[in-house]
């Protein structure tokens, strides 16, 4: 295991006991500043949630360009990636605050609105990262090319499973911008490239595992002639290889993939459950959210859009380091 790794493992156990965090998912790393007039050298980021090991390696990213910078640097995000409000809240909180600068990933491109051009009067710079606000706000955003992963995993599905037959998708949401272009990705590509491809249902299981379990399950038994499944997200992916397993199916009947990282994939992968999996860089995402933060704060001028990539890894590359250097267990 290489050190990013590690060192993102060793947060996913910690959690949400990391020192300085709340039950709201707070973490907060250097002093706090002054409260009243703000404290320009800090930056406030709000992840989309404190579930999924994504996060916790989004939020090593950040903090390791943070110091690199001399900058002090605040993670928050919802328990779950359904609690809009919640998100809302702690970006209010954040505005109140007066950072340098808050970087946002929304939940729901429409309800952050108004906060961004709360924001916005308080003459507070906002950068997104992963998922973009309906507003134009926002500086820039930090993110991957979701349309583009979404049709490398239909090119993989499509090859392992022949070219031919039926598939499902069992999708994290329908709002949120990440999960729709990894969802329309992937329907657009299978379309245009692949005709004997049938993509019997899509559902939809807000990124938890134990119901998109029940949806996979739901699926299965529904379509037995089903030949693939492919989960838009690590709760998502991860519910999918809990149902087989709880079906009893043979690892490798169901042609299975995945998106995002963490150990359960990777495992699956190993096992032969899970055929592959889409990965990003959420490290990679971190850093650039926050460099991003400095330059604004600083005067400098920023790209719009900084795409840090996507990858497909199987059980053949798991150990090229560059493949490795963007998984996180």
């Amino acid at each position: 295991m290489n050190l990013r790794r590690a060192v993102v493992a060793g947060l996913a156990v910690l959690g949400l006991t990391l020192a300085g965090c709340t039950s709201s998912g707070t973490v907060t790393e250097g002093g706090g500043g002054d409260t009243d007039g703000g404290n320009k050298k800090s930056i406030a980021l709000i992840s989309k949630g404190f579930q999924h090991q994504f996060w916790q390696a989004v939020r090593q990213g950040a903090q390791e360009k943070a110091d690199e910078l001399g900058y002090e640097l605040t993670f928050e995000g919802p328990a779950s990636e359904t609690e809009v409000d919640a998100q809302l809240q702690m970006f209010q909180t954040a505005i109140d605050r007066k950072p340098g600068a808050i970087g946002f990933a929304a939940l729901d491109p429409k309800a952050c609105i108004p906060l961004m051009d709360a924001a916005e009067a308080a003459d507070i710079p906002v950068v997104e990262f992963d998922a973009g606000c309906d507003s134009d706000v926002p500086v820039n955003i930090s993110k991957t090319d979701s349309v583009a992963a979404g049709a490398l995993a239909a090119d993989h599905l499509a090859e392992l499973i022949g070219g031919s037959g039926k598939i499902a998708i069992v999708a994290h949401s329908q709002v949120n911008s990440t999960a729709v272009e990894r969802r329309d990705g992937f329907v657009d590509r299978m379309k245009e490239k692949f005709p004997d491809i049938e993509i019997v249902d899509i559902q939809y299981g807000d990124g938890d595992h134990l119901k998109s379990s029940d949806i996979a399950k739901s699926l299965i038994t529904a379509h037995p002639d089903l030949k693939g499944l492919y989960g838009t997200n690590e709760g998502s992916a991860i519910g999918i290889v809990n149902a087989v397993g709880e079906l009893n199916l043979e690892p490798g009947k169901l042609t299975i993939v995945g998106f995002d990282s963490g150990k359960a994939q990777i495992d699956a992968i190993k096992s032969g459950v899970m055929a592959g999996a889409i990965t990003q860089d959420p490290i990679g995402i971190g850093r650039a959210t926050v460099e991003s933060a400095v330059k604004i704060i600083e005067g400098d001028q920023v790209l719009p859009v900084i795409d840090t990539g996507s990858y497909w890894y199987d059980k053949t590359n798991l150990d090229d380091p560059k493949i490795a250097a963007v998984l996180y267990e």
